[in-house]
């Protein structure tokens, strides 16, 4: 079981009831926050932001996190929709240093641009390469 950091004093209360219970879920499933980001679409930095409450977890992040610990999103779900309404949109969190980086895109949709330009890279070449059989001359023998 992972030991939490406090949650930041200026979360709501709704917010910070949805940032325990995923907390909860997590642990309940075992993994670390590597194989969590592993089996999601959200990389590790964006899951320890999330947990910490540094910043909100998008829908999706939640409905991710529920299937891998085989948990029922409605209710997680609707603690989400009243976080949503009561975190504080834009204000900055004070949960540790705040990474000025902006978010980048999930660690599963840079996988899947990176394996789609693969395989087009890969099919590029098996053309290049029937064409190049096409035109060469079959060996007089």
């Amino acid at each position: 079981m992972t030991r939490w950091r406090p949650l930041p004093d200026v979360l709501p209360r709704e917010a910070r009831h949805l940032v325990e219970q995923l907390r909860a879920l997590k642990d309940r499933t075992g993994l670390s926050l590597a194989e969590l980001a592993r089996r999601t679409a959200y990389s590790k930095s964006s899951w320890q932001r999330y947990l910490s409450g540094a910043k909100q977890p998008p829908r999706g992040a939640v409905q991710a996190l529920c299937r891998v610990a085989g948990a029922d999103q409605a209710r997680l779900l609707a603690l989400w929709d009243m976080a949503d309404q009561a975190w504080p949109h834009g204000a900055a969190m004070a949960a540790g240093p705040v990474e000025p980086v902006a978010d980048a895109p999930p660690a599963g949709a840079e996988y899947r641009r990176w394996r789609a330009a693969a395989l087009v890279s890969f099919a590029v070449i098996v053309v290049l390469l029937a064409g190049l059989l096409w035109v060469l001359p079959v060996g007089s023998g």
